[in-house]
């Protein structure tokens, strides 16, 4: 099946081109001469590295179906993501080793699942037992990362592209980075009290980044030494934000802009069962979560924050709300920077599945029409 082609601006030039499908992929991508006026943005369709669930769908269960999978892949694509990583959390280890295999062989059994699922998001069991920095994460079942470990991981993810979020104050930590790094996976930090000398010793062992900065941390901090301040003092981490004004408020996620090259960033939903649904209880690794009406996903009786219910698309309308920018301007960071972190093909080229997004400007606002496989999935608008 032929899809009609559409005239656009390429986010990446600013000039006009002109896309064109062919069952379901990419056919072209070629300059078009003429004017320019009204022409739509042609952006490429959001990429998430940590998703936890989506749609009602908790991905920590054990019973998960590949139906439910699906459900959970075509709820994101309703919000302009075709790509994520899936993400455990921290768990007894063989029991999380499991839940991978699971959800691999569900994957494979799904062609859509196997274009939606780019990896794997290990979230844990390597992050710091102390409260505080453990969040909603089970303390008990915090271990050391080891080299064995890793190689077992291996075993279970094979080739599959892999993210590991681990604390770097483990004394084992850094042979434990050097040989995740030689299977292949990516390793993050996170969830973390670590000092100056073990972020740098991580970096050199081969750490890439850190996820949601900001957050797995206690409410209160020393003010003139605190995690957060050891990361923005690190130049050699990325990071991972949540765009939700609420995992990082808008003057801090401002202030991390000014302080970080826009090159070190990328947006990250942190998105549970609840993504995407409204206010109530949610399930999240065999406890019940609750989404208040502000949007807010904690532990009843508790504080702290558990994941989000933040969905790709309204992260991008958040952060450009926050930073006082457009949505063309930081789409980047929430689709091509985490892409480009993980080492994912790019989306918009020849022969790629024709997931695109057009931005088009409106007299309050902004439209965007999301496709998918190169046919109309929704329009979204968008009123400043």
């Amino acid at each position: 099946m032929t899809a009609p082609a559409c005239a656009a601006l390429d986010h990446r030039t600013g000039r006009a081109v002109r896309l064109t499908c062919a069952d379901g992929r990419i056919a072209s991508i070629a300059p078009l001469a003429g004017g320019t006026a009204g022409l739509p943005v042609l952006l490429p369709p959001l990429t998430d590295i940590q998703i936890n669930g989506f749609a009602g769908v908790d991905f920590q269960n054990d019973r998960c179906t590949r139906a439910d999978l699906e459900q959970a892949a075509d709820g994101l694509a309703a919000a302009a993501c075709s790509r994520f990583f899936l993400t455990l959390i921290t768990d007894r280890w063989d029991r999380l080793l499991a839940r991978l295999q699971h959800n691999r062989a569900l994957r494979a059994s799904s062609p859509r699942l196997s274009r939606r699922i780019a990896g794997w998001h290990l979230e844990g069991p390597f992050m710091s037992p102390i409260p505080g920095f453990h969040g909603a994460h089970p303390p008990e079942f915090m271990v050391p990362p080891t080299p064995e470990r890793m190689r077992e991981l291996k075993e279970v993810a094979g080739d599959d592209p892999v993210l590991i979020t681990l604390a770097p104050e483990w004394p084992e930590a850094p042979d434990a980075i050097r040989c995740a790094r030689a299977l292949g996976f990516r390793v993050w930090l996170g969830h973390t009290n670590a000092t100056p000398a073990q972020l740098a010793a991580a970096v050199a062992a081969g750490a890439e980044g850190f996820t949601h900065l900001g957050n797995g941390c206690p409410t209160e901090w020393n003010r003139h030494d605190n995690i957060v301040f050891r990361v923005l003092d690190e130049p050699g981490l990325r990071v991972s934000l949540i765009p939700d004004r609420i995992h990082v408020s808008p003057m801090l996620f401002r202030l991390f802009h000014r302080g970080l090259d826009g090159a070190r960033i990328c947006y990250t939903t942190d998105a549970m069962s609840a993504g995407g649904a409204g206010p109530g209880i949610y399930p999240l690794a065999g406890i019940q979560v609750e989404v208040g009406a502000d949007g807010v996903v904690r532990q009843p009786g508790k504080s702290n924050y558990a994941g989000s219910s933040l969905t790709p698309l309204e992260g991008v309308r958040r952060a450009a709300g926050m930073l006082r920018r457009s949505p063309q301007s930081v789409w980047p960071l929430l689709s091509t920077q985490p892409a480009s972190f993980m080492g994912l093909p790019p989306s918009l080229v020849a022969g790629a599945p024709a997931d695109y997004c057009l931005l088009h400007e409106t007299g309050t606002g902004h439209r965007i029409e999301i496709h998918f496989a190169g046919e109309p999935l929704r329009e979204v608008l968008w009123t400043t």
